[in-house]
C-alpha cells in the first residue's frame, strides 16, 4: 500500500491548514466538499479494490501448476513480468503526466478504464489466447512462451492503465478542494483507497474457490463500474484542457525534458538510495505471497481466528484452503493497518523531522522483512507484517514531506514529478533479483525436486518428469512423511528458504545508511560542483550494494551524463 500513502504526507501537514478553519469541526469540513469529489473519491476506491485483490493473489496463480489451471511460470518468469510491470507502472507518468491536463480529467479516466478491462481480461484468457496463438503447442506445457508473452501483455496494459488513471482521478479530486480543506480532503482520499485495499484480497479470496479466472473478470467488472460513475458529474469548468498555442513545448522537447530532468544529481540520488526500501517493501505482495504457500503454517490462526468464524455461521473450513489460512487474507493484515492507522501516524510523524521519521520507518520494516525467516510459525509471519506496516507507515508517507524540503529553489514541480520514480526503481530491479534467488533456492517443489535427486538418488529425469503436483506427494511416499507439514519441515531444515529475508533485509539497512549520508551532504555547506561529485559517489556505492556492481556503474554513469550536460550544454537541460 506504500506508493498509495505517498500523499498522505498532507495529513501530517495539517496543522497550518487546521488553524485557518479552526471555528469549524469535521462534519462541517466534510459537508462543503462537493458532489464531484465524492465521486471521484468512490471511483478510486473501486479501482484499489478491484487492483489489490489482483495483485494479493497474482503470484500464486503465475507460478500455479498446469494441473490445477495455472500457467506454472517459473519464479524468473514472474519476475520479468513484475519487472516490465513496475517499468510501465512507475515510468509512464514521468512521459504522460500533463495528458491528463491537456485533454480532460475525465477522458483521461475513462481511456484508462478501457486499457484496465483490456488487461483484466487479456490474463484472465491468456491461455486460451496462447493457445489459439501456438496451435495448441501451449496447452499442457509449464511456462509456455506464448503464454507468458499473452500474459506479459495483458499485465503491461493493466500496469498502464493504472499509470493513466491516477493523475486523470486525482486531478478531478485536486480541482474540487480549495486550499483550507485539502489536507482533510486527501487525507479521506487515502482512507478509502485503503478502505479499498482491504477489501479487494477478500473479495480475491472468494473468487478464487469458484475459478480463478473469476478474480480477473471480476476485476474488470468493478473497474468498469466507474463508467456509471464518470456520467454523473460534468468535467470540471475551465479545468479540462490547456490551451493550445505557439509557447507549449512540442512532444519531443517534453520528452527530452522528462527524460534528462530526473538525472539531476540530488534529485537522482535520492530516487536510487531511497529504492533499497521500495525494492524491499515490494517483496511483500511479489514474494512473499509464494513463501506463505510453500512454507508457512497458519493452522494455529485457523483454530483461534477463523474456525470460530465459521462455526458461529454454521460453515466450515473451504476444503480448499487445506487447514491454513490463504496467504492473501494474512498479507492483509498490511492494508487494515494502513486503513486503522494512518491518521495516527501520519500525526505523530508531523511532529518530528522527516527524515528521522523515515530511517525510523526503514530500520523497522527491515526488522520486520528480517523477522519473516526466522520462523515458520503462521503468527509470527502475521506479526512480523504488521511490524513492517508501522515501518511502511512512517516512512512511505514521509518522503513526500521530505522530498519537497531538498528541492533546490524553484525545482519542486520537477522534483515532485519524479517521486515515484523511486519505487519503480525499486520495485523492477527488486522483481528479477527475487525471481532468480527464489527459483535457485526458495519454492518448496523446486527444492523437493532437488532432495529427490541429490539425497534419495533418483533418477534426474524421471524426478523433471513428475508433474507439480506430484513432487511432494512423491518425496513424501519415499521419506514416510506427511506431505503437507514433515516434508515441508523436511526441506525447511535442508535447505534454510527463510535466508532470502536476511538478503532484503540487509538491502534495507543500506537504503537507509544511504540516507543518512544523504540528509548529511546535502544539509552540509559544499559547493554545488563539490555536492554534485559526492552525490554521484554515494549513488554508486548504495546502488552497487544494493543491488550489483553493474547497477552501480549504469547509475553513475547517467548522472555524469547530466554533470556533462551542465558543464559543456547547459541550456540543453530543463530550465
Amino acid at each position: 500500500m506504500g506508493a498509495d500513502l505517498d500523499q498522505q504526507v498532507g495529513m501530517t501537514e495539517a496543522t497550518t491548514q487546521q488553524s485557518e478553519i479552526a471555528d469549524e469541526g469535521l462534519v462541517e469540513q466534510l459537508k462543503h466538499f462537493s458532489r464531484p469529489f465524492w465521486i471521484a473519491n468512490l471511483m478510486e476506491m473501486l479501482e484499489r479494490l478491484a487492483y489489490y485483490g489482483l495483485r494479493t493473489v497474482l503470484p500464486i496463480y503465475m507460478v500455479l501448476s498446469i494441473e490445477e489451471g495455472g500457467p506454472q511460470f517459473s519464479h524468473i518468469q514472474k519476475g520479468a513480468i513484475y519487472m516490465w510491470w513496475a517499468a510501465v507502472q512507475s515510468g509512464l507518468p514521468i512521459f504522460t503526466g500533463g495528458y491528463a491536463d491537456r485533454y480532460g480529467y475525465k477522458l483521461t479516466v475513462a481511456v484508462s478504464i478501457a486499457i484496465k478491462i483490456i488487461g483484466y481480461l487479456g490474463m484472465a484468457y491468456a491461455l486460451e489466447i496462447a493457445s489459439a496463438l501456438s496451435g495448441g503447442a501451449s496447452v499442457g506445457v509449464p511456462g509456455h512462451d506464448a503464454a507468458f508473452w499473452v500474459f506479459g501483455v495483458g499485465a503491461m496494459f493493466l500496469a498502464a492503465g493504472t499509470a493513466v488513471f491516477k493523475p486523470g482521478l486525482q486531478g478531478i479530486i485536486a480541482v474540487n478542494l480549495d486550499n483550507k480543506r485539502a489536507s482533510l480532503g486527501w487525507s479521506v482520499f487515502y482512507q478509502l483507497v485503503n478502505v479499498g485495499g482491504f477489501l479487494g484480497p477478500i473479495l480475491a479470496g472468494v473468487m478464487r474457490l469458484m475459478a480463478w479466472k473469476w478474480v480477473f473478470i471480476s476485476c474488470a467488472v468493478i473497474v468498469s463500474l466507474n463508467y456509471l460513475f464518470l456520467l454523473t458529474f460534468e468535467e470540471p469548468a475551465g479545468k479540462n484542457v490547456q490551451d493550445s498555442g505557439s509557447d507549449r513545448p512540442n512532444f519531443l522537447r517534453v520528452l527530452w525534458d522528462s527524460s534528462v530532468g530526473i538525472l539531476e544529481p540530488r534529485l537522482f540520488a535520492f530516487l536510487v538510495i531511497f529504492s533499497g526500501f521500495w525494492m524491499m517493501f515490494h517483496q511483500l505482495f511479489d514474494l512473499l505471497p509464494n513463501f506463505i504457500d510453500d512454507w508457512v503454517d497458519s493452522r494455529g490462526v485457523i483454530d483461534v481466528l477463523v474456525r470460530p468464524i465459521f462455526e458461529a455461521v454454521g460453515g466450515n473450513i473451504p476444503a480448499q484452503w487445506h487447514g491454513n489460512l490463504p496467504q492473501e487474507y494474512m498479507i492483509n493484515v498490511n492494508a487494515g493497518m494502513c486503513m486503522l492507522l494512518a491518521f495516527i501516524i501520519g500525526y505523530w510523524t508531523g511532529k518530528i523531522r522527516s527524515m528521522v521519521a523515515m530511517i525510523g520507518g526503514i530500520l523497522i520494516s527491515a526488522a520486520a522483512i528480517y523477522a519473516l525467516g526466522l520462523s515458520s510459525n503462521g503468527w509470527s509471519t502475521i506479526l512480523a507484517i504488521a511490524a513492517f506496516s508501522l515501518g511502511e507507515l512512517m516512512a512511505s508517507p514521509t518522503k513526500m514531506r521530505y522530498f519537497g524540503s531538498i528541492a533546490p529553489a524553484g525545482k519542486k514541480g520537477l522534483y515532485m514529478g519524479y517521486i515515484n520514480a523511486t519505487g519503480g526503481i525499486g520495485w523492477a530491479i527488486g522483481s528479477h533479483i527475487a525471481g532468480k534467488m527464489y527459483e535457485a533456492d526458495g519454492d518448496k517443489v523446486v527444492l523437493a525436486r532437488r532432495y529427490l535427486v541429490n539425497n534419495l538418488q533418483q533418477g534426474a529425469e524421471q524426478v523433471a518428469a513428475l508433474p507439480k503436483t506430484a513432487v511432494i506427494p512423491r518425496l513424501a511416499e519415499l521419506t514416510h512423511k506427511t506431505a503437507d507439514v514433515e516434508v515441508r519441515q523436511l526441506l525447511w531444515d535442508t535447505y534454510h528458504p527463510q535466508e532470502i529475508w536476511a538478503h532484503f533485509a540487509l538491502i534495507g539497512v543500506i537504503s537507509m545508511c544511504g540516507l543518512i549520508a544523504f540528509d548529511l551532504v546535502t544539509r552540509s555547506k559544499l559547493s554545488q560542483w563539490r555536492e554534485w561529485a559526492v552525490l554521484l559517489g554515494l549513488t554508486f556505492v548504495t546502488s552497487s550494494l544494493c543491488y550489483s556492481w553493474s547497477h552501480g556503474f549504469v547509475f553513475a554513469a547517467l548522472m555524469g551524463v547530466w554533470l556533462l550536460l551542465r558543464r559543456f550544454a547547459p541550456k540543453v537541460l530543463p530550465a
